[in-house]
């Protein structure tokens, strides 16, 4: 496991291609996670750095060898089009998704957070759109360690409107109608990784509370994407319409 030397030498980097918007090699290898504890220990480095509010978290149910976690920081969540986005191509790349807003703080505590108490904290659904974007020039030649580092390719999140709670819960499946300005249409039989939409939500509570951290109100949490990751062009009015749940409007622009 890196130093802590290593380790704030890692974010610094991570931290400062945050800011810049600039793209780089892979981290040096003194510096590099080997596990996934060093990974999240460069992540909340790279937030201290930052210096900005934790708004939201995307999370994922974790598998044997990985954890699906990442802070999204105030300064990246937008809510209202346009959206400002680092664009790669001439590209937003963007992922379908629902965020779940907390009413009431879920603090830390010794006993677990049973799914009906988190449940009890959520006071709204929303569709959304992670935004997507790696500070690594060449992603696919990280590892997970790194990626996760980096906050699993995490950009930002867009906040669109509200949808009904109860029914959105239930939305293991939908289609994902995606509508461009230029009449392109595309169709994607949409799938959420978990099935259960708020199982990734129950597990990230949990997680969190173990290391003596907690989710506060007004914190949005994303679970996982429906339909992958999309490339959409900037400059144009786009529809996105999720089953029967809505739709949201969105024209990204050049950040």
């Amino acid at each position: 496991m890196p130093t802590p030397d290593h380790t704030a030498a890692a974010a610094a980097i991570l931290a400062q291609r945050r800011r810049s918007g600039e793209q780089g090699p892979r981290l040096p290898e003194s510096c590099r996670p080997a596990d996934l504890d060093s990974a999240l220990a460069i992540q909340t480095a790279v937030s201290a750095l930052l210096g900005d509010r934790v708004a939201a978290w995307k999370c994922g149910l974790p598998a044997a060898d990985s954890v699906v976690l990442a802070s999204i920081y105030a300064n990246a969540v937008q809510i209202g089009s346009p959206c400002a986005v680092r664009a790669r191509a001439g590209q937003a790349r963007v992922e379908p998704e629902l965020a779940f807003i907390l009413g009431r703080d879920l603090p830390a505590r010794g006993s677990p957070y049973t799914p009906a108490e988190v449940d009890a904290a959520v006071v709204r659904t929303h569709l959304a759109l992670e935004l997507i974007d790696s500070r690594f020039s060449e992603s696919a030649n990280a590892g997970f360690a790194e990626h996760l580092a980096d906050g699993l390719f995490n950009q930002g999140l867009f906040i669109g409107p509200q949808v009904d709670s109860e029914q959105a819960r239930a939305a293991s499946s939908m289609p994902i109608r995606i509508v461009r300005a230029n009449g392109e249409t595309t169709e994607l039989d949409g799938h959420h990784p978990s099935v259960d939409p708020r199982a990734p939500l129950y597990w990230l509570a949990e997680f969190l509370r173990g290391k003596g951290m907690g989710l506060q109100a007004g914190q949005a949490v994303i679970t996982g994407s429906y339909a992958g990751c999309i490339d959409l062009p900037l400059g144009q009015d786009i529809a996105i319409r999720y089953g029967s749940l809505g739709a949201l409007s969105v024209r990204f622009e050049r950040k």
